[in-house]
């Protein structure tokens, strides 16, 4: 079972899941060709509405209990820190609402956030000036990469609370990064680890055929090469 799941640092598991998202990769499934603009249309292009809120992993839902939950954040910060669930929820605390679009096509309005934003936890790290980016790593050992630029951005926010209770252990709690205006995958579950980087570095979805990137309005669903 999935609460059963013991936290693991390791690389996950080829699964058929991740075998699947790689051929959608080599065939570009759900290329559109339309491009369109956040600020004239909501609906990012190959994308259809949903009012639930699917649930998708790599076939293991690691249990971290806020008592041994912890983010350590290292590479080029001037400040590196591993924050503790009393010293994250120390920092200031912001609530944001966003919608949620996720490269199988779906996407969810309105999604209500509590959490740490982005810009807070940079303020507390202090990035270094060669930092460009970052890579994101989580308690199952999924990893992904963004820009700084990205994970900087106003609406960008590390969560522990949606709809006003906590996040779910399916969902990604106890803490996730929710970045809304880039494809889902880029928002990492169970976050465990941000590493500032000195050049943008793929994660595993990246390795596996999938956007550098990931702009759902640019429709960047896969590798352009």
């Amino acid at each position: 079972m999935a609460n059963d799941t013991p936290l693991d640092d390791g690389q996950p598991e080829d699964s058929k899941l991740t075998r699947t998202k790689r051929q959608w990769a080599e065939q570009g499934k759900f290329l559109t060709g339309r491009i369109t603009r956040p600020e004239t249309d909501r609906l990012p292009p190959g994308q259809h509405l949903v009012k639930n809120w699917p649930v998708l992993d790599l076939g293991q839902q690691p249990r971290v209990p806020t008592t041994q939950w912890k983010l350590d954040v290292r590479g080029l910060v001037n400040n590196p820190i591993t924050f503790d669930w009393a010293a994250f929820n120390a920092l200031p605390q912001s609530e944001t609402r966003s919608d949620i679009h996720c490269v199988t096509t779906w996407s969810r309005y309105d999604n209500n956030w509590k959490g740490v934003a982005t810009h807070d936890l940079l303020d507390a790290v202090d990035p270094k000036d060669e930092a460009v980016a970052v890579m994101l790593t989580s308690y199952d050992g999924y990893t992904t990469n963004l820009l700084l630029a990205d994970f900087a951005s106003p609406d960008a926010i590390i969560v522990h609370s949606w709809e006003g209770q906590p996040l779910t252990e399916e969902h990604g709690g106890p803490v996730r990064l929710v970045v809304p205006h880039l494809y889902f995958w880029k928002s990492a579950k169970w976050l465990q680890r941000i590493e500032f980087l000195s050049r943008d570095q793929a994660g595993f979805w990246e390795k596996n055929g999938y956007h550098m990137r990931g702009d759902p309005w640019a429709e960047q669903r896969y590798d352009e090469d």
